[in-house]
């Protein structure tokens, strides 16, 4: 199996439940470089300072992946190689019809690797607001006049799934939305997807798209996983991303993806296959 370039989720796939990489897990990514001189990427809905303490302890020097694909950003050159914001009208738009909907959903911004908000509440934290704080806490007026890379809209599940669809049927072009936690609403450009994002970082790095393999768990990373030439589920995914995929890991508690490198990489052994009518 040739593969020379595997991408990576970052939360319920390539990190535990309690956010961190076991030593397992660093053991054979560090492994699979040095013996295979395999690319790995990360490949996240995180902004890229929420990646980086992991990307580091990894000692990557790749692309990394941010925003499900509205961001491939360089690390080791400062460079950003691909960006796919949302215009500033749409982004406005879509905060006022929100708003109008339910005044109380709690509306943030990232632009690049910057967090933008008019308000923060604790009970809606995400991932990377446990770690880091706005960089601007302001009245939308005087943030939103740039394109956004990712507009969040936060609050109950109920909520969510009102916006959701009322910007559905007023933007069914211009963005693309992704829910993967209950109380998180991730609004990105139509065309961002980890998918195209991937098949960026491939070219830059001169890998085939039969070389790919993607490992992930949750529906924005289906797209990359109906790419790559080889995609593996962990067996915690949601039922998208296993019927996307051709083979399924362990839980995420337990190596999982550690494992799917090791057995088809290192070792050449099989993967238990996905369902039938996969892919």
């Amino acid at each position: 199996m040739a593969i020379h370039l595997v991408a990576i989720d970052l939360d319920g796939t390539l990190l535990n439940s309690s956010k961190e990489i076991t030593q397992t897990t660093s053991f054979i990514l560090d492994e699979v470089r040095r013996r295979k001189s395999v690319h790995l990427v990360l490949a996240s809905a995180r902004p890229p300072r929420s990646v980086m303490p992991f990307y580091r302890s990894l000692k990557l020097d790749t692309p990394m992946i941010n925003y499900n694909g509205a961001l491939v950003y360089d690390p080791s050159s400062s460079r950003v190689v691909m960006h796919r914001p949302i215009a500033a009208k749409t982004a406005r738009r879509i905060v006022e019809l929100a708003r109008e909907i339910d005044s109380q959903v709690f509306v943030s911004a990232e632009i690049l690797d910057r967090w933008y908000t008019d308000a923060v509440s604790e009970q809606y934290f995400t991932a990377t607001a446990l770690t880091h704080r706005p960089d601007m806490v302001a009245p939308i007026g005087q943030w939103l006049i740039e394109p956004v890379t990712k507009l969040l809209l936060l609050g109950p599940d109920e909520m969510l799934l009102r916006l959701a669809a009322a910007v559905q049927q007023e933007f069914p072009y211009q963005v693309s939305m992704v829910q993967t936690e209950g109380n998180l609403l991730q609004i990105m450009h139509a065309t961002v997807s980890k998918a195209q994002a991937l098949r960026v970082v491939a070219g830059e790095l001169g890998v085939s798209r039969e070389e790919v393999m993607a490992i992930g768990d949750n529906a924005n990373d289906v797209p990359m996983l109906r790419w790559a030439g080889v995609a593996v589920a962990m067996a915690n995914a949601a039922p998208s991303a296993l019927e996307a995929a051709d083979f399924v890991t362990d839980h995420h508690d337990a190596d999982g993806a550690a494992k799917a490198i090791h057995r088809l990489l290192l070792k050449g052994l099989p993967l238990s296959k996905a369902a039938a009518g996969s892919r």
